[in-house]
């Protein structure tokens, strides 16, 4: 099973039809987003191609192989044109026997552990746009970065797992 996990889109045509792109080259089965998919937040400078709307038809047509959390600049007016869920939180998955929890950051990372998170389970979180790859009390806690505005000096990136493997790439 191969598993494209990104987040803070942030509304970006440009980097999102990028993301795309790579979902199809690397003919992934789902794509996993952790939040802040169309806005670009009060905080942040306009992502390159800021345009909501087409981003909103790019995540569409992949509507059946999206698994989302909420962010928080994700609002109630944006699920109403997205046809996936986005209002949810959190979330908890199984691969690969594995537990994996989803949530986007600005709540529990790796300052800030959750404590449901138990050893040998990971969490997957985005929010700060820094990639981050480390074990709290027994569990993996990954942050992808940013798909369309990273920060300190990181890449614009995701993560592919594939075969067991969690493997960071760029969109550069």
């Amino acid at each position: 099973m191969k598993i494209i996990i990104a987040s803070d889109l942030h509304g970006s045509f440009y980097y999102v039809s990028k993301l795309i792109e790579q979902f199809n080259t690397l003919n992934a089965d789902k794509l996993i987003l952790l939040g802040d998919i169309l806005y670009h937040g009060p905080r942040n400078d306009l992502p390159r191609d800021y345009n909501p709307k087409k981003v909103i038809g790019l995540l569409n047509s992949l509507k059946d192989k999206i698994v989302c959390v909420r962010g928080n600049c994700d609002a109630e007016v944006d699920s109403m044109v997205l046809e996936f869920s986005l209002l949810t939180p959190n979330r908890i998955i199984k691969i690969d026997g594995k537990t994996w929890h989803l949530t986007h950051g600005h709540k529990y990372n790796q300052n800030n552990p959750k404590p449901t998170v138990k050893t040998g389970e990971i969490l997957l979180f985005g929010h700060s746009h820094i990639p981050f790859d480390g074990e709290i009390n027994g569990a993996r806690y990954l942050n992808p970065g940013s798909v369309s505005i990273p920060k300190q000096n990181s890449k614009h990136s995701f993560i592919l797992y594939k075969d067991g493997e969690f493997i960071f790439k760029s969109l550069d």
